[in-house]
């Protein structure tokens, strides 16, 4: 079987698969790059814990209700000029974030960076539906996810450094070239992939006529719901590792970047092995091996940390197990949720991806109201993942069938 992917005929001289891999980059270095400047704001700004998670709470919330927007929008006017407007936006919001002289405001700037950050996440799903053939989409988001993995390997090292170099606001002012950069090359080179515009995308009678099928269909709540409850396994961690490492295992900041990265290692490897899996299995099997990983990882945490065992290593190799589990279960959620809607691949991308914003938020908000200076909660938050993911999964007759010959 070859691996080679190519876009169909209209659009293969655009850079399509570099294109979506930044795209789905983008929320990740929305993220992870600035986690570990978290305890630093809040003494910078003379807060508390709670209203620093908030610049990511925001950030979650904000990209999550954005998703059942963007992807109808898209729908009805096409990706090109949602996602310029998007990338625009991103641009002025990562400014106003650097510039924020109080945490209410950076918070507030979060919030429009996120709807922003948000076009280029839900687009980047809906090209590969548009512009690939159906039977290689799964392929290529795995391939995608792959490039995808290096934000997180990378981002919170450069990110460590340039709170330690320059303080904060670096971070955002990086954001902001990045934005710049990606609106640049989108004006230029891609080409408008949605040919089946759907004029009822937007007004109320078809938007909900939409929903109705997406969320009607039990397919769709098998892959996406997995890939929802994985997304809030890894956010256990994004939301709360630097606290934990950083505060209460007393972890230097610019040993936090090495570590974090060290962890989210395991999602760029777990991609590759994922692809691997597709050549061998179908996806149900590869979401049950995945699933199966990250209970494992939940397991080891909470035994660990049961046991006494309260070192800044246990938490870095259990989020390396849970981010290598998240790294199988997630380009399966996000492509298997999308696929079986040629025409409302938007509105099943923004639903899916809303679902995944939505536990996430959850997540950040328990993390944040649980910190007591222990790591306990993270441990426990971090078990009872694993354990409704592994059910979930296995509850779905869908992920059950054979592969085909």
């Amino acid at each position: 079987m070859s691996t080679r992917l190519r876009p169909l005929l209209p659009y293969r001289k655009a850079p399509l698969l570099t294109l979506i891999s930044i795209f789905l980059m983008m929320q990740s270095l929305s993220t992870d790059m600035y986690v570990a400047s978290m305890p630093s704001l809040a003494s910078y700004f003379a807060v508390p814990a709670s209203a620093v998670q908030l610049t990511l709470s925001i950030f979650v919330i904000g990209f999550g209700s954005a998703q059942l927007a963007v992807g109808p929008l898209s729908d009805r006017f096409g990706r090109r000029p949602v996602l310029l407007a998007g990338l625009s936006l991103y641009l002025a919001a990562s400014l106003l974030c650097a510039l924020a002289p109080s945490i209410w405001l950076l918070i507030a700037a979060r919030l429009l960076q996120s709807l922003g950050c948000c076009s280029t996440f839900i687009i980047g799903r809906a090209i590969i539906r548009d512009a690939y053939a159906p039977e290689d989409g799964m392929r290529v988001m795995v391939k995608a996810s792959s490039w995808l993995s290096l934000t997180p390997l990378l981002g919170p090292i450069v990110g460590s450094y340039f709170e330690v170099w320059f303080g904060w606001r670096a971070t955002f002012a990086f954001h902001a070239i990045v934005a710049s950069c990606l609106l640049t090359a989108v004006f230029l080179r891609l080409p408008e992939t949605n040919s089946n515009k759907n004029p009822d995308a937007t007004n109320l009678r078809g938007l909900l006529a939409s929903y109705r099928e997406v969320l009607g269909a039990r397919v769709f709540w098998a892959y996406a719901l997995p890939g929802a409850l994985s997304y809030g396994s890894i956010f256990t961690f994004i939301s709360g590792a630097s606290m934990v490492l950083i505060r209460i295992l007393h972890l230097p900041v610019t040993w936090f970047g090495y570590c974090f990265s060290f962890g989210t290692l395991g999602y760029m490897l777990a991609t590759m092995l994922c692809q691997r899996l597709l050549r061998k299995m179908n996806a149900g099997a590869a979401f049950r091996i995945g699933t199966a990983a990250s209970l494992c990882a939940g397991l080891l945490f909470f035994g660990c940390v049961l046991t006494g065992l309260h070192h800044w290593a246990i938490v870095v190799v259990a989020m390396f197990l849970t981010f290598a589990a998240h790294g199988i279960n997630s380009p399966l959620s996000q492509a298997g949720a999308v696929t079986p809607f040629p025409t409302q691949a938007g509105t099943a991308a923004g639903l899916s991806g809303g679902m995944y914003m939505v536990m996430a938020f959850i997540i950040g908000s328990i993390v944040g109201s649980t910190f007591n200076g222990t790591l306990y909660p993270l441990a426990i938050i971090s078990l009872f993942n694993g354990i409704v993911l592994f059910i979930c999964v296995r509850a779905f007759p869908e992920l059950r069938q054979k592969k085909e010959a």
